[in-house]
């Protein structure tokens, strides 16, 4: 049995801001850093004593600040991996939200989704973006170990979801896995059948204890 636990990291600094995020190195805020300790207890809890443990990270200070929380607990390092990263927004990330709203161009309902020009400068397609996250969590499936963790992004959780139930990428361009900051989504595959399980999206539960603190 595999289980891979993958971790959006909690609030940072680019969402109280109102700034694009996406390749701008935000911190985690000071909740975000409460709620990355509850990540990590929570993941604690699920797996059990001695069992082997693999953690991945991209490679962004808000996500590699979640993943010292979780590696601490298990007393792992995290393998840095910036294939992991969210979608970069090219010239857009750090300015303010609204300075990409008015620009952003959506793609369109039919047509070229994958290749779309999103209108701003050094933006990523979502085929670039697809292909590094396909990439990254297909080599962390090569490895045999039963439980692994990924922290990465909300919006690359997509496509670690989606490469997991094996979606061809040309299909992706419509997926859309979405799952709340600081979220656990549990997926597991069986030894008998070999089938792959979303078992949870975005669950946020273990988050209540952080906002009590």
């Amino acid at each position: 049995m595999r289980t891979l636990y993958v971790v959006t990291h909690p609030e940072a600094t680019h969402h109280v801001e109102e700034v694009v995020g996406g390749w701008h190195d935000s911190k985690l805020t000071p909740a975000g850093v409460r709620a990355a300790v509850s990540i990590a207890q929570a993941l604690r809890a699920q797996v059990p004593d001695g069992a082997e443990v693999e953690l991945f990270s991209s490679d962004l200070q808000r996500t590699l600040r979640t993943a010292e929380e979780v590696a601490e607990l298990f007393g792992v390092k995290p393998i840095v991996d910036r294939r992991l990263r969210e979608k970069s927004y090219g010239e857009a990330g750090g300015k303010p939200q609204e300075w990409l709203d008015r620009r952003f161009v959506p793609p369109p309902a039919v047509g070229e989704r994958m290749d779309h020009d999103e209108g701003v400068q050094g933006s990523e397609t979502k085929a670039a973006w697809a292909q590094r996250v396909y990439a990254a969590t297909d080599e962390i499936l090569q490895n045999p170990c039963e439980h692994q963790i990924i922290v990465t992004h909300g919006g690359s959780l997509t496509f670690v979801v989606a490469s997991w139930i094996k979606m061809p990428i040309e299909s992706a361009g419509y997926a859309s896995f979405r799952a709340p900051s600081g979220s656990i989504t549990t997926l597991r595959e069986d030894d008998f059948f070999h089938n792959r399980q979303v078992v949870s999206l975005g669950d946020t539960l273990h988050l209540d204890s952080a906002q009590a603190g």
